[in-house]
């Protein structure tokens, strides 16, 4: 369990600022190297938006509970054995919108039979479809669009474009318009076996996850907000938090980059190369969802594991990340998904924009809630008639309430654009011993690139710590 802050040294080798998974996942990886990590986070629970809240009986998980089957390699290799045997796949994957409706797993043999006999595309055509994507790679050239990509193999389906994008852009925010390679890499991943989830919800998961840190000697402390990074001649010396300094030899933030350059650290660290191209950064976008739950001792019918929902003609990024958007998915939480509970809850995820929330006055911000929340019942009820009656909990969130529990800059749910990911990896160069973990470029978006992504940062920690 995270000890109070009293109870912290005044030195550890390594602290770790924020326990997202990728914050995590570093901080077991250097400890499991022998060196002595502190993670500090500001929130009460563990998890940055791989987390879950308690409300009246249930158990609400954050953020889509689906991932690539890389995950099972992952967790085995990085984490432990038992973290990898709860990984499960969600078989039944639905898309209901006004150009087709359909139920898949969500695998490449799946998806090539549905793109022969449901959209009438050629086996040759999927086949070189699924071999380009499978080549694409971090150093591949980035001025090919998605939509580019799309129409080079697709020329005027809307229809494909919407059955192999949508569930990406849910995923990581991306949009037809980014890199063709932020699309490829993730869909790829996805297209291994299907899409999976962790078989006990996220609370299990980060308590298996925190008592592994433990027993490799990482200390966690929670509810300690880093107010800054210390550092003396370009190298840093530690941070300081609720008014005390810690001193280490190297930091690593998982903040977010933008929060770690502009509100972490000091403009005079930064070459002004650096900090021009850190300024051009676009953050990503954020989401709002919809928490429902199911009275005890009610039940719902088995109606899919994630339904792809929209009633908009055909797919748009635009209209995604519109307030009153008419898409979304719903993921259904069975009692399944959280073994020896009989508890039944659903929640419903839209992307969405920072700004159509931020600025919202209070009163007219709880109207929009509640008005996200009653359509999202409304929709629901196509899939399970005369689920509003058998609802008893239900809550929104939003940009801003991802804003306040994650302190992500304009409350995004998926990092950076990719230019993020060249900051990310070359702050160190800047500052000597600081480090840079999470969402940056799409790729090193959702629980599987978190996770990767903290393994590279812990190398090159361990690397700096051993030189």
């Amino acid at each position: 369990m995270p000890v109070s802050f009293s109870q912290l040294d005044n030195s550890y080798d390594v602290v770790v600022i924020g326990s997202g998974l990728g914050g995590l996942t570093t901080a077991n990886r250097l400890a499991y190297c022998g060196h002595k990590v502190l993670i500090l986070e500001h929130h009460h629970r563990l998890g940055g938006l791989s987390t879950w809240f308690k409300r009246r009986g249930h158990i609400f998980d954050i953020s889509l509970h689906g991932f690539p089957y890389g995950m099972v390699k992952t967790c085995k290799k990085y984490w432990n054995k038992e973290i990898m045997q709860s990984i499960v796949q969600l078989p039944h994957i639905v898309f209901d919108n006004p150009q087709f409706s359909l139920r898949t797993t969500f695998d490449k043999i799946d998806f090539t039979k549905l793109l022969k006999t449901h959209f009438r595309i050629s086996g040759e055509v999927i086949d070189k479809f699924f071999a380009t994507v499978a080549k694409m790679n971090f150093y591949d050239d980035q001025t090919m669009t998605t939509r580019e990509l799309f129409e080079r193999f697709f020329p005027g389906r809307s229809d494909v474009h919407r059955l192999l994008m949508e569930p990406i852009t849910y995923a990581n925010g991306s949009t037809l318009d980014d890199p063709a390679i932020t699309y490829g890499i993730v869909f790829s991943n996805f297209m291994n076996k299907g899409v999976f989830t962790f078989e006990g919800g996220t609370d299990k998961l980060i308590g298996m996850m925190t008592d592994e840190l433990e027993k490799n000697g990482v200390t966690i402390c929670a509810r300690a907000k880093v107010d800054k990074v210390i550092t003396e001649q370009g190298r840093v010396r530690g941070v300081s938090v609720h008014g005390k300094t810690i001193t280490a030899k190297a930091v690593v933030s998982n903040s977010g980059i933008t929060n770690t350059i502009q509100n972490l650290t000091d403009r005079d660290l930064y070459s002004d190369e650096f900090y021009e191209k850190a300024e051009k950064i676009r953050v990503n976008t954020s989401s709002c969802q919809v928490y429902l739950g199911i009275r005890q001792g009610e039940k719902i019918d088995d109606v899919g594991d994630l339904l792809f929902t929209s009633k908009s003609p055909e797919f748009d990024s635009e209209e995604l990340l519109d307030m009153k958007t008419k898409s979304k998915t719903f993921s259904i939480y069975y009692p399944k998904t959280r073994p020896g509970s009989d508890q039944y809850t659903v929640v419903a995820s839209m992307n969405s924009r920072y700004d159509d929330w931020a600025h919202l006055d209070e009163e007219t911000y709880q109207m929009e809630k509640q008005s996200l929340i009653a359509r999202s019942i409304t929709d629901l009820e196509k899939y399970l008639p005369g689920v509003s009656t058998k609802i008893d909990w239900s809550e929104a969130a939003t940009p801003r309430t991802f804003n306040s529990y994650t302190l992500h800059t304009r409350g995004t749910s998926f990092g950076t654009k990719f230019e993020g990911l060249d900051i990310s990896r070359s702050i160190s160069k800047e500052v000597a011993g600081l480090f840079h973990v999470g969402s940056v470029g799409i790729i090193m978006s959702g629980w599987l690139g978190a996770i990767n992504y903290g393994v590279i940062v812990a190398n090159d920690v361990d690397v700096f710590l051993k030189s």
